[in-house]
């Protein structure tokens, strides 16, 4: 398979494959229907199966799994992240080895998706709530909402998070704490170095390619 797109959209680095299925008819509900939540929540089990481990081998970490239903074909997105964040070409490098993964399944009589599919393998987005002392750890320096307390992350223990609650710090247990939402500080906007700025346009600029 060849990438259909390397963009980075909103919260992080996406890589999109397009998969034809060998040329089958898609099947499963009509286009514009919805597939059954039992049928896609075992699609969603066994696709799991397969790409976690390959994920975990590759050095990152399952955020998330999904498929859904456009149209005439499922979508399939995987989120990973590691500690140090990722980029594109590590997203790509992701994006490969779970298509490889998900062919080699099917080749040996494993239907993971009947039909076409489009896997979209990214980064997770900055609104991703943090539930795991991970989140938390990879989030070291910025400011976060848990409850009743916005604090910056100041530091990630095995026992908790340390926050700094205007200008006090304030450590709370793994255990007392519930989602996290990291805050969007605009006062940093001027932070963005104008490469990183031309990235974006160079990204947008990139042809779609189809299998």
């Amino acid at each position: 398979m060849s990438p259909l797109a390397a963009k980075r959209p909103k919260g992080g680095p996406m890589a999109q494959r397009s998969r034809a299925a060998g040329g089958r008819p898609a099947s499963g509900p009509r286009p514009g229907t919805q597939a059954p939540r039992g049928d896609l929540a075992a699609r969603r089990a066994r696709l799991r199966a397969v790409v976690e481990p390959v994920v975990g081998d590759a050095g990152y970490d399952l955020e998330d799994l999904n498929i859904s239903r456009a149209g005439r074909r499922f979508v399939v997105r995987v989120v990973v992240d590691r500690d140090g964040g990722l980029d594109l070409d590590a997203v790509a490098d992701v994006s490969r080895a779970v298509s490889a993964a998900l062919d080699a399944a099917e080749e040996g009589g494993d239907e993971l998706v009947a039909g076409e599919y489009q896997l979209e393998v990214s980064s997770p987005g900055v609104d991703r709530p943090l539930t795991l002392p991970r989140h938390w750890r990879r989030n070291i320096g910025r400011l976060v909402k848990v409850g009743p307390i916005t604090g910056r992350v100041v530091g990630v223990d095995d026992a908790g998070v340390m926050l700094d609650v205007a200008g006090e710090r304030t450590a709370v247990a793994h255990a007392d704490l519930g989602p996290g939402r990291v805050q969007v500080e605009f006062s940093r906007a001027d932070e963005v170095a104008d490469d990183d700025l031309a990235e974006f346009d160079d990204e947008d600029g990139m042809e779609d390619e189809e299998r």
